[in-house]
């Protein structure tokens, strides 16, 4: 992963060069800002591998700057880990609920960062092996080697962790997974990742792709033991 560029957008500069040593030391590329207005402008012309965002920044706040960055298609798929100081639940959520692939609570030790880096891009290669085809189900249409989701043939801004996860399902059909075998397969040994993450995400997707997000007929709930996706009549499931 050496080499990989991080795009660190903190407004307290300590802390900001904090981060930035200790990326760079493990062989990152790093590039540092500290307010919201500079990133979103920097944005529309360079694409780093992943961004460092924190929630308190002034003017635009991290929050804002993450859903703008979710709804641009040249930046919708850049993986995200959120910084905040606050260590409320709500948070945390809310950051998961425009996008964001991860989160970290200030403060923290430079360590977990670099691992919560290392992590979130490991999982962003999304690996189908040899596969080049398209799955389509009803108005969704899938380029699994295109990175690329459409319902309606419109583009859905997904984040690079709701990619796999929606990849994974749908070439796992009509299979039922448990909370922890999904993060098993779409996060890893990542200990810090807690079970409710994957509910905020499958949240987010059945947002994206449900006719009605609360009565969902793609991504369907077993109580007591997980989620499948069930595919529709006629659809072409992946080979």
């Amino acid at each position: 992963m050496a080499g990989k560029k991080i795009l660190i957008i903190e407004d307290e500069k300590d802390i900001c060069d904090l981060m930035a040593f200790h990326l760079k030391k493990e062989g990152f590329s790093v590039e540092q800002l500290f307010d919201g207005e500079t990133a979103w402008r920097r944005l529309q012309k360079n694409h780093p591998d992943l961004i460092v965002l924190d929630l308190m920044l002034p003017g635009m706040n991290g929050l804002e700057l993450c859903r703008l960055i979710r709804e641009q298609k040249q930046t919708t798929s850049i993986p995200i880990i959120m910084v905040t100081a606050k260590s409320e639940d709500v948070d945390k959520v809310i950051g998961l609920e425009l996008g964001a692939d991860d989160y970290i609570t200030k403060p923290f030790n430079p360590r977990e960062l670099v691992a919560r880096v290392r992590a979130v891009l490991r999982r962003t290669r999304t690996d189908m092996g040899d596969t080049k085809k398209i799955f389509t189900d009803g108005d969704l249409t899938i380029d699994y080697e295109a990175y690329t989701v459409y319902r309606n043939n419109k583009p859905l801004s997904l984040s690079s962790t709701e990619l796999k996860l929606l990849f994974f399902l749908t070439t796992h059909p009509n299979r039922v997974y448990s909370r922890d075998q999904l993060l098993d397969a779409i996060w890893g040994d990542e200990t810090f990742v807690e079970p409710r993450t994957v509910d905020v995400h499958i949240s987010r997707l059945r947002a994206a792709i449900e006719e009605d997000k609360d009565n969902p007929k793609r991504i369907q709930t077993v109580r007591g033991i997980g989620y499948k996706y069930v595919l529709a009549n006629g659809t072409h499931p992946p080979a």
